[in-house]
């Protein structure tokens, strides 16, 4: 099979499934506007990239003209079928799509690539058939999900590729593309712990809200949940509030070694120690709060709002905030080779861990900067733990913050007890 060929194969499916979501959501509330939704147009992608691959093979336009008076035949003809009986308001056109398909892929497996042309066959049979579970799925996505994906890849697909991939400062600290891209990481990161929240659901219980809202983020988690504690349905006991809390800070670590692992991984192997053994103290904490707060009640965290993190205006803040922060390290670097740059990392990560997380792994590529950044790094973590502490402290009532306070106690312990170790 041709990886390539197959790549652009996927790349038209991916194509037809994008238009065809939004087809889908409209024809639920415009059926006598839209024609076909996300399985119709998953096949129409299909249909349009195999006639275009046999007329190259072929050596022949024509291919490709004709499936495309067919297809626009098929289309006229579903309007002019849907003008005849009013009542018939959201024709289908997935049986008469999916035949010009079979044609098609039939032709290019005698034509060429057989091997890719049964993996095609397969994944229309699988579009055929999981009719209602894409229904459903689409039925999950709201509004506000798709046009937040959307601004997600206008952001991939038409902002990166126009930005500069040289440094624009003095000291060579930003690079606008290699900036735009990880802010793209961070905000596709937190669109999927989104999207997660909203499709799961907050009601599951505070584990499943932990978990995803700590993808989101954990600072606001912290939040919601504090401020939880000081309603009147909050656990008395505290346990409840606690489970969430450390689950957040959990999938926080867990988020920094993914982030340090796809951006440098030489970086990964001077922190995976210490991220690891403050990931796993704090694991511990969420479990035993989590064992006691279901011996005691159902655990159900209610409605925690978390809003939908990808915003524009919030992505560009992000992006002006990561720049700062990689010219400030920079700078440090230069003039304070060791104090200074360790108490911008503190401040940084108080306020934004993603940010520090990427500046230091985006910077530290050689042997030096390897173990200060890993340092760094931890400092950082060190910094928004007690930052987000400090925000149970304020806004909690009850146990809940002393079960905070022991457990970020140990798992500062913890770090700073590696990091000596590993001096």
């Amino acid at each position: 099979m041709n990886l390539e060929v197959a790549r652009h194969f996927l790349v038209a499916l991916f194509i037809g499934a994008l238009v065809g979501v939004e087809r889908e959501q409209r024809r639920s509330s415009e059926p006598e506007r839209v024609l076909g939704g996300v399985r119709t147009h998953i096949l129409l992608a299909l249909v349009g990239a195999t006639s275009a691959w046999l007329a190259r093979e072929l050596a022949s336009a024509w291919v490709f003209a004709i499936a495309l008076a067919a297809v626009s035949a098929v289309v006229v003809a579903g309007y002019v079928r849907r003008g005849r009986d009013p009542a018939d308001q959201a024709p289908g056109l997935t049986s008469e799509i999916a035949a010009m398909a079979v044609v098609l892929l039939g032709a290019m497996v005698v034509v060429g690539d057989a091997a890719l042309g049964v993996a095609l066959a397969v994944a229309v049979s699988a579009v055929l058939a999981f009719k209602q579970p894409l229904h459903v799925l689409v039925a999950k996505i709201g509004t506000e999900d798709l046009l937040a994906a959307i601004k997600l890849m206008c952001m991939s697909f038409i902002v990166l590729p126009l930005l500069p991939r040289t440094p624009v400062d003095p000291w060579n600290a930003v690079n606008l593309y290699q900036l735009w891209l990880l802010v793209i990481l961070t905000s596709a990161l937190s669109l999927v712990g989104y999207l997660a929240m909203r499709w799961l659901g907050s009601s599951r219980g505070t584990a499943i809200t932990g978990l995803a809202g700590g993808l989101v983020s954990s600072t606001a988690t912290t939040l919601s949940f504090a401020r939880a504690s000081r309603s009147a349905e909050a656990s008395p006991a505290g346990n409840r509030e606690a489970t969430g809390i450390l689950l957040s800070w959990l999938v926080m670590f867990l988020r920094v070694l993914v982030l340090v692992a796809v951006v440098n991984p030489s970086l990964l192997q001077a922190v995976w120690i210490p991220l690891t053994a403050m990931g796993a103290a704090t694991g511990a904490f969420a479990l035993a709060h989590y064992l006691l707060c279901t011996r005691t009640a159902a655990a159900d965290a209610g409605s925690l709002a978390v809003r939908n993190p990808f915003q524009l205006g919030e992505a560009l803040r992000f992006g002006l905030l990561f720049a700062v922060i990689l010219l400030l390290i920079r700078l440090a670097q230069i003039h304070l080779p060791q104090s200074g740059f360790y108490v911008v990392s503190a401040l940084a990560g108080s306020a934004d861990v993603d940010a520090i997380t990427l500046s230091l792994a985006h910077d530290g590529h050689t042997q030096v900067q390897t173990a200060q950044a890993a340092t760094a790094l931890c400092v950082a973590l060190l910094s928004n733990t007690v930052v987000k502490t400090a925000t149970v402290l304020l806004y909690g009532r009850g146990r809940v913050r002393h079960h905070t306070l022991v457990a970020a106690g140990t798992v500062m312990l913890v770090g700073v007890a590696t990091l000596l170790m590993l001096a």
